[in-house]
């Protein structure tokens, strides 16, 4: 993991709590707002679901996600129509996150969707889901299932929320999977050349030049496939040969006239 991008995605989740609001409202009348302003007179900080927030998000942003996990959990169970709980369900798929429990955290971040589709941390919810799927990428060489998701997902956010502060990254990490992917499709490509596939090969290649034109392995794929043709060639020559020395009958192979 690149070691900036934890306090990066720190940076974002703050971000997304600052857009969570509850019954429309904004700015000052913001619950998740009011949370961090003990201060002020409008707001009631004594009922036990209030109280159990600030702790847990206290344990939140120091890091503690374990013990953060767990009061989100109860806030849910103990008051599922509070305002609370809606934080809860969302910090509860952040926990998870960075608890590296990528494959635990999809389905809260999917469920989060389902449950609040016009909530304001939305574009940040998806975006998480796709850091999911951008976190359990494997290498090049092999299954690219999750890279394919990942893209899915940051392109679903940039389609629906194109100008949200999290469309620069998403539209990054999209780059960096369509690279990853042509080199899934070279490498297999070179299989095939080494095991003399050369037809399989061009048309692995082929696929990698329509389908990622714009990525770094564009010029590999097409020395790779120049060579390629070249073999195809020569084998369908020697294919020839071979077909027409069975069909010829011995007696013209020795005396051709």
């Amino acid at each position: 993991m690149n070691p900036d991008r934890p306090t990066r995605l720190i940076v974002l989740a703050c971000l997304a709590g600052l857009l969570l609001i509850s019954g429309g409202c904004s700015g000052k009348d913001s619950w998740f707002g009011n949370l961090f302003e003990p201060d002020s007179p409008e707001i009631d900080l004594t009922g036990d679901e209030i109280s159990m927030s600030r702790e847990a998000m206290e344990y939140f942003y120091t890091g503690r996600y374990l013990l953060a996990e767990e009061i989100f959990q109860k806030i849910r169970d103990r008051f599922p129509f509070s305002p609370q709980a809606t934080l809860a369900e969302l910090r509860l798929a952040d926990c998870k996150f960075y608890r590296m429990l990528y494959e635990e955290a999809i389905p809260l971040y999917q469920e989060f969707q389902k449950l609040h589709p016009n909530n304001d941390a939305i574009p940040y919810v998806i975006f998480m889901e796709g850091s999911c799927y951008y976190e359990l990428m494997d290498s090049a060489d092999r299954d690219q299932g999750n890279t394919h998701r990942m893209i899915d997902t940051y392109k679903r956010l940039l389609s629906r929320y194109p100008d949200s502060p999290f469309s620069y990254e998403a539209s990054k990490r999209i780059m960096e999977g369509r690279n990853l992917l042509a080199e899934h499709e070279l490498i297999v490509a070179k299989w095939y050349a080494r095991t003399d596939q050369p037809k399989q090969a061009i048309n692995r290649l082929n696929l990698l030049l329509a389908m990622y034109p714009d990525t770094k392995w564009v010029d590999d794929a097409r020395e790779l496939l120049e060579d390629q043709l070249g073999s195809q060639s020569s084998g369908e020559k020697r294919e020839e040969e071979r077909v027409r020395k069975i069909i010829t009958p011995w007696y013209k192979r020795i005396w051709p006239f």
